[in-house]
């Protein structure tokens, strides 16, 4: 979204940097638990439905957790409501395949989640997860990132994806 357009909408501006990331995953796995309880499961044995869960719930773990040590080690915030705080531009380890790994492995985690339920509307959680995200955090985190990186945020933003 352009930044013209984005000045025309105040009340999408309020809610950047507003709902800590961990909230609203949260928020999305309850709710994709109700509609879980509420709906049939899909017809998928749990000999394969488990270990894919599983499997997912792994990858998102590693990924987070290899996101956030990267940034202890180069000693800059990972606090997702104050970017601008980033003493660093992390560009080394998972952040040389992903720009997000830590929203990437929550993403993970609540497919993962989804694929334990095995309810179809569950599936929605993780694509509201990434839509909500990346408007409202990811969006304003790198408009911050540019500013206070400038040239070499821009050429991370060529050579890596924002989420894979």
């Amino acid at each position: 979204m352009s930044d013209a357009k984005e000045a025309g909408l105040p009340m999408m501006r309020a809610l950047e940097h507003r709902v800590p990331p961990p909230i609203v995953a949260l928020l999305l796995g309850a709710a994709m638990w109700a509609v879980a309880r509420g709906t049939a499961a899909l017809p998928v044995n749990p000999s394969l439905r488990y270990p894919v869960a599983g499997i997912l719930f792994a990858f998102g773990i590693v990924i987070a957790g290899l996101g956030e040590l990267a940034f202890h080690k180069a000693k800059t915030t990972s606090n997702p409501l104050r970017p601008q705080a980033a003493s660093s531009l992390v560009t080394g380890g998972v952040y040389r395949f992903t720009r997000n790994p830590m929203y990437s492995g929550v993403a993970a985690l609540l497919l993962g989640w989804a694929s334990f339920l095995a309810a179809p509307w569950a599936f929605l959680g993780p694509i509201v997860f990434i839509a909500f995200i990346t408007r409202f955090q990811i969006i304003p985190e790198e408009r911050a990132l540019q500013s206070r990186f400038g040239p070499d945020y821009a050429e991370y933003q060529q050579r890596v994806g924002r989420w894979f």
